[in-house]
């Protein structure tokens, strides 16, 4: 693969936002037209984040709401906040079950949620799903593989879940592939954050394997009492960015809010990228 092709990937990634104070001006750090996915908390509900994607979309960037099923009450609310997205301009959403331990009304989970977009008649031009190349903590095998393809219907593109392991997320791509969903998948990775918060998330998310697959590694376990980067992921992960057998779209960093040290990082890599002899 070109260093290149590898810049130019970089150069277009996604990158995850959480609602919290200060996330703006985390965000001014990104270039203008930058696509910033703005994710659902269930403590502040669906509006703070398409509050923040009103802020983030008057600051020239490409804001994606997070929309969570759990966290909306019924096909009424569910109008409204369609109808609120396309007033903000944004042509593009992305469905999730939500952490919400019981739904706030009748969507329990992301099919549903799909369905009913396209019911009540308003759904954007671009929706997005999440993948588990991970075994899930919480849900069987069965059940994502099946819900994965139920939603693939109504969707136009596949973000994968965190996940340590390269050779794990490449063998969820072929099988992903062979079960005869083909749509492009932005691989989901953790940006530059706190080694500390990131082991955190990664317990409560139900990422075992992954953790396990990083204890193994040589050294990895000192890196991370500082803080984690992506570089070996992206390493192992970059030749089958121009397989066209694996659809791959691009890479999708959950930042944390800690967008300032990824987007840094990512520069300082490309600076590296352009000095490697053609």
């Amino acid at each position: 693969m070109s260093t290149e092709h590898l810049q130019e990937s970089l150069a277009r990634a996604r990158f995850e936002v959480l609602p919290l104070r200060g996330a703006v001006d985390q965000a001014e750090h990104l270039p203008p037209g930058t696509t910033v996915t703005v994710t659902a908390s269930p403590a502040k509900g669906t509006e703070a984040t398409l509050d923040l994607c009103a802020q983030l979309a008057g600051r020239g960037l490409r804001p994606v709401p997070h929309l969570a099923a759990r966290l909306i009450a019924d096909r009424a609310h569910l109008a409204a906040v369609l109808d609120r997205v396309a007033e903000l301009g944004l042509a593009e959403v992305f469905v999730v079950a939500g952490d919400s331990p019981q739904p706030r009304g009748e969507f329990p989970d992301a099919l549903a949620l799909l369905r009913a977009m396209e019911e009540v008649g308003r759904r954007p031009p671009c929706v997005g799903i999440t993948g588990y190349p991970e075994r899930h903590a919480f849900i069987s095998d069965v059940s994502t593989i099946r819900a994965m393809a139920e939603k693939s219907r109504h969707a136009d593109y596949v973000v994968s879940q965190i996940c340590y392991d390269p050779r794990t997320i490449a063998t969820w791509i072929e099988q992903v592939r062979a079960r005869g969903v083909w749509l492009p998948i932005h691989i989901g990775i953790p940006g530059v954050v706190d080694a500390h918060r990131l082991l955190r998330i990664s317990l409560r998310i139900g990422l075992g394997e992954s953790m396990r697959f990083l204890r193994k590694q040589h050294g990895v376990v000192s890196k991370l009492l500082t803080r984690y980067t992506p570089e070996e992921l992206l390493d192992e992960l970059s030749p089958h960015l121009v397989d066209p057998a694996c659809g791959i779209a691009g890479w999708h960093f959950f930042t944390f809010n800690e967008v300032a040290k990824t987007v840094q990082w990512r520069h300082d890599l490309v600076a590296r990228l352009r000095e490697v002899p053609a």
